[in-house]
């Protein structure tokens, strides 16, 4: 099964299903901007809010990182994971140059797993390959508590949203 999803009404197809509230978050491994392989573990016993978007490239997921980055540090226990297609390298610069240090920036440049499972992996169109643009939130214990996949990808995910899930917890 898949979701439908549009770049500026272009349609774009969307593999499997975006984990949901009830959800244990899958298992993954990521690449970091130190180049290590990182994955839950290295997270366990904080919530977690992922930031999940094409790249960072584009105007709309620099915006969302730039929002995320400065709303994480009213949550002393919960870790921003911005996570896209982008190389290690790319998100380093861009958040040096920003000067966003809030969030955890991690690349799938070795394995799209994680999209697949997370059910973010755009499968048609003109962005096939990368990641929807979509927001999970995430309990201490890995219960997905929130989640959005973004209707039209260009636009800007709920924030409020995302941020009232991870003050509930």
């Amino acid at each position: 099964m898949s979701q439908q999803i549009t770049r500026r009404g272009e349609p774009l197809s969307v593999a499997g299903q975006l984990v949901g509230p009830g959800d244990r978050l899958p298992a993954f491994r990521l690449t970091n901007d130190g180049l290590e392989d990182m994955g839950l573990a290295e997270f366990a016993g904080r919530a977690k809010v992922f930031n999940i978007f094409p790249s960072l490239d584009t105007p709309t997921c620099a915006l969302s990182v730039g929002q995320f980055n400065r709303h994480i540090e009213s949550f002393p226990n919960a870790v921003l994971l911005q996570v896209s297609a982008d190389l290690p390298f790319a998100q380093k610069r861009f958040c040096s140059a920003e000067g966003l240090t809030n969030g955890v920036t991690l690349s799938m440049m070795r394995d799209k797993s994680f999209a697949e499972d997370y059910g973010v992996l755009i499968e048609s169109g003109s962005m096939a390959g990368l990641c929807a643009r979509a927001v999970i939130v995430a309990d201490a214990d890995d219960q997905v508590v929130y989640s959005q996949l973004v209707a039209d990808i260009a636009e800007e995910p709920d924030y409020q949203a995302a941020l009232n899930a991870l003050e509930s917890l």
